[in-house]
């Protein structure tokens, strides 16, 4: 996923029909405020050519638009993507009266791109460290990742963190948010998979929206996962998918065996850097975990989920520090959310507002409360 760069700190995203978000429509009014995010002055490390791209990317992605009513309401619509956009409408307005998610414009309109992905994120992280390296744009504060429109400059770049001795990941984003201060369009990216994950996609999507803490990928992450998963389930449940609930409720505990092995590698792999050995030795020892920890995942698929690969597609990857870094921001603190769920009575009002009182946290106390434990209950099905 990429992310437009967003004003703030912490605060609550949401936008009624009179928000003064409104009257940012027309593409010139875009062009002057990306522009004026390209100019202001940051401490990292994107140049113009980077924001150049940023802004000819989104302003495609705006001019491209089609009214999502129109085309379910014209004939000559495929009829797969007709009932997509249905689907999606229906998901917007379950989200809106039960989740608690905002009734914004986002995804009521739609883009026809003809790509595997609408961008591609890179990650880098030095050869023997698993904290990733960071940029720093103007408003967004800094992230572990780099987003480019173009595969090959997202490779190219890439390519040149690599020369620099630095382990690479390049990752194809489907979904692409400007977290509510423009309306962010579906994408034919994101309509490619079943119901249950164009609901996961959408919720998490408007809970970006919702609540957005600036330079805080791991807690925005974290409560925008932890959304979809509740909101999926509660989607299923209400929507009579019984069946697709059960499969969720898999796909979620298969989540947490793999959250454990991640961190399980990158704990491994911290107290191996940390030793002092000759690089030589720390490359062979660094080659030997990434084989133990593919070992230990197909002893997950064959003892824990029944023979199914959820993450195979990941795990057959030339992995390393910079895929577990990419991950680790991505994943966690799921417990954290969970407990905050069940104090709000699983009512997803309260939980937001909760959430949103631990936003405004001290960075350092936002970081540690995230580390909460589920205090015994499992978060992939206690929701």
């Amino acid at each position: 996923m990429t992310r437009l760069p967003a004003t703030g700190s912490s605060r609550e995203r949401t936008r009624g029909r009179d928000s003064r978000r409104r009257s940012v429509r027309a593409g010139t009014a875009i062009l002057l405020a990306l522009t004026v995010f390209a100019l202001l002055p940051a401490g990292g490390c994107a140049g113009p050519g980077y924001y150049a791209q940023a802004i000819t990317g989104h302003l495609r992605l705006m001019h491209a638009r089609q009214d999502a009513g129109e085309l379910i309401a014209d004939a000559a619509t495929d009829p797969a993507l007709a009932a997509s956009l249905r689907e999606a409408r229906a998901i917007l307005e379950f989200g809106r009266d039960n989740l608690g998610l905002p009734n914004s414009d986002s995804y009521r309109q739609v883009v026809i791109t003809g790509r595997d992905a609408v961008t591609w994120n890179v990650v880098a992280a030095p050869e023997f460290s698993t904290v990733p390296r960071r940029w720093c744009f103007p408003v967004a504060g800094c992230v572990p990742y780099r987003g480019y429109f173009a595969r090959d400059k997202a490779e190219d770049f890439a390519s040149r963190r690599a020369a620099h001795g630095e382990d690479v990941a390049v990752s194809p984003a489907t979904a692409y948010s400007t977290l509510g201060w423009f309306d962010d369009p579906l994408l034919d990216t994101m309509l490619r998979y079943g119901d249950a994950e164009l609901a996961a996609l959408l919720f998490h999507e408007l809970a970006h929206e919702k609540l957005y803490v600036g330079g805080d990928t791991a807690f925005n992450e974290a409560y925008a996962t932890f959304v979809a998963a509740a909101g999926v389930r509660r989607w299923a449940a209400a929507t009579g998918r019984t069946a697709l609930a059960r499969q969720w409720d898999a796909r979620r505990l298969a989540m947490r065996d793999f959250n454990h092995l991640l961190a399980q590698t990158r704990d491994e792999l911290d107290e191996l850097y940390a030793s002092g050995l000759p690089e030589p030795d720390l490359r062979d020892r660094k080659k030997a975990v990434f084989e133990r920890m593919r070992s230990r995942y197909a002893g997950l698929v064959e003892s824990s989920w029944g023979g199914a690969d959820y993450f195979g597609g990941w795990m057959a990857t030339s992995l390393n520090n910079a895929h577990l870094a990419l991950m680790d921001q991505y994943q966690g603190g799921d417990c954290a959310f969970a407990t905050l769920f069940k104090q709000a009575g699983a009512d997803f009002e309260r939980f937001h507002a909760l959430a949103s009182d631990r936003a405004k946290l001290p960075e350092a106390e936002r970081a540690k409360w995230l580390k909460t434990g589920c205090d015994g209950f499992a978060s992939g099905t206690d929701l």
